[in-house]
């Protein structure tokens, strides 16, 4: 797949009416700083079955935006299930709440965004939802939107721009 060339700031500057900005601070934690493609949704609450589920699936550069409700109490997402996404082609994870196993998702060609990190091991239980939409950080994150994220931020639009 070729990488998809932008800065989040030009796209602000070029797209402006079009794209959302989410005010959300996170930190970079994949190997992969700028990471972009067509946006899969979870929604869970310290449970990250439906994560692994989800990345366990042909990627084909997508993006899953996991809303786990901003919680840091466990992580939705460590080194394991970040290499399963490696393998099955996604661009990268953007988890309002908590990774893991840090230095290992550095190592791992994947852009990865999360709140910030636990070594608590979630539950495993399959509770929330897949492909609906997910809301936080003033952003409205749709299946099948654009996600663009770089060291500057996110944006999400409803089309493809870069």
């Amino acid at each position: 797949m070729t990488a998809i060339e932008f800065a989040t700031a030009d796209l602000i500057d070029d797209f402006e009416d079009e794209l959302q900005s989410c005010e959300t601070q996170f930190r970079q934690y994949g190997g992969r700083p700028a990471f972009a493609g067509p946006v899969a949704t979870v929604r869970c609450f310290r449970d990250n079955a439906l994560v692994k589920d989800v990345l366990g699936t042909p990627g084909a550069g997508k993006v899953l935006v996991v809303d786990g409700a901003g919680s840091l109490a466990s992580a939705l997402m460590g080194d394991l299930i970040a290499a399963s996404a490696v393998e099955r082609g996604w661009a990268g994870v953007v988890i309002n709440g908590a990774v893991r196993d840090v230095v290992a998702l550095r190592a791992l060609d994947l852009g990865v965004k999360a709140l910030g990190s636990n070594p608590r091991k979630s539950a495993k239980n399959g509770v929330g939802d897949v492909n609906v939409p997910v809301s936080f950080g003033g952003v409205e994150f749709r299946p099948e939107d654009w996600l663009y994220s770089d060291e500057d931020g996110i944006v999400v639009a409803h089309r493809r721009l870069r």
